[in-house]
């Protein structure tokens, strides 16, 4: 009887234990022929001694498999092996592996059946021997050692089944937590991404008003002034590109069928004006205020960002004063925000602790996820990461390309 313990070796285990079994053929058939011709008191080996060899050997070859099955053919063929005196040195160490197998490999009640099978062999076998010496003294050795061998083999394989299960378990709990964080990673990125399509959905609500007021503007001065009405109808198409790259990444947000249910509830939401580069100040402030020394760098004209990666840059920035502020102890933190004429670079250092967020830093947390699904939706790069000689670092560049040159897919 197996428990169905999942034995990994190295070796393939059949081979091993194939390798085993014809070593104790060899060795007793050997034994039977060499002892019986030089040893008149044991019986001449012939056919039957032969099998009964091949019996006490062979289920070595199953004993992982059937370890209880195994030990028991074994302990009888044995039993009748030594009963009819037939020469052997394999059936000791046929019957100690078979103890040990019973130990390793089956559950507790038919392993210990196992164990006193064999220990009656032996004594049934003493006791044939017992009325056959004349002194006691060599059959309290074998009574000593059958105790000794068989508990203590059997007791190597106990030993051996719980390491192996608790090896399992070990193993098990890693898994399961492994995919509980995977599932906590899957709800984070889901309430990102709700969060995501809900400020773009905003960013072109607002490009859409104020396209109708500039229509409407276009529509009462068509007449009176055309070269205003011309100029208001180019300030439109311009809004107009713009709400459509928005709206094009709403689509790739919401895109997921899984997470489309629960972005969609959350767009009604939240109808207040979202952050942008102008409110870091204010931010970094607050970041002041709790013990942090906090330096903005700008390089570069930021203003005239598109409207979804003017709150991206602020989400970045954000969470990144929010984890120095956590992990990073007391710190100094550098932020530098560098507008080139096709993107932004966005860089957050702190100089904070050196080892332990090194450490932390293998386990990124969910608002570093969440700002590396922003920042893909741009089709930017994000990094994250300690610095040489302590300190983490916050790295996103963003493509921040003029809207006239978006083209309608």
């Amino acid at each position: 009887m197996s428990d169905g313990l999942d034995h990994r070796q190295r070796v393939n285990p059949w081979l091993f234990d194939g390798a085993i079994v014809a070593a104790l053929l060899t060795v007793g058939l050997l034994s039977m022929f060499v002892n019986a011709g030089s040893m008149p008191s044991y019986r001449p080996g012939d056919a039957l001694g032969v099998l009964l060899i091949a019996l006490t050997t062979v289920p070595v070859l199953f004993r992982r498999v059937a370890p209880v099955s195994s030990g028991l053919v074994l302990a009888a063929t044995t039993l009748l092996y030594l009963v009819w005196d037939y020469a052997s040195l394999s059936s000791t160490p046929a019957m100690l592996i078979a103890v040990y197998s019973a130990g390793a490999y089956a559950v507790l009640a038919p392993g210990l059946v196992v164990l006193a099978s064999h220990f009656t062999v032996t004594m049934v076998y003493l006791a044939s021997i017992f009325n056959t010496v004349d002194v006691v003294g060599p059959v309290l050795v074998n009574l000593c050692f059958a105790i000794l061998g068989y508990t203590g083999a059997w007791a190597i394989g106990r030993g051996m089944r719980n390491g192996r299960l608790y090896t399992a378990q070990l193993r098990d709990r890693a898994e399961r937590l492994e995919g509980e964080r995977t599932a906590e990673v899957r709800v984070a990125l889901a309430e990102e991404r709700s969060r995501i399509a809900r400020e773009l959905h905003d960013v072109v609500a607002h490009h859409v008003s104020v396209m109708t007021v500039q229509a409407a503007g276009a529509q009462r001065s068509l007449e009176s002034s055309p070269a205003r009405s011309s100029e208001a109808l180019r300030s439109i198409e311009t809004t107009g590109r713009a709400a459509l790259t928005e709206m094009r990444r709403i689509v790739g947000v919401l895109r997921s069928p899984e997470r489309t249910g629960q972005i969609g509830a959350h767009l009604e939401a939240h109808r207040g004006p979202q952050p942008g580069v102008a409110d870091l100040e204010g931010l970094a402030d607050q970041m002041r205020a709790t013990g942090i020394d906090v330096t903005l760098i700008h390089k570069g004209d930021t203003g005239d960002l598109p409207a979804g990666v003017d709150v991206t840059v602020f989400r970045i920035v954000q969470e990144a004063l929010t984890n120095a502020l956590k992990h990073a102890g007391p710190a100094s933190v550098q932020v530098s925000l560098e507008r080139a004429s096709d993107s932004i670079t966005v860089r957050v250092r702190d100089d904070g602790r050196g080892m332990a967020a090194q450490l932390e830093a293998r386990r990124p947390g969910h608002g570093l996820l969440g700002i590396r699904e922003r920042v893909a939706i741009y089709g930017g790069v994000f990094m994250a990461g300690p610095r040489h000689g302590g300190g983490y670092e916050v790295h996103a560049r963003i493509p921040c390309d003029s809207v006239e040159q978006s083209t309608v897919q």
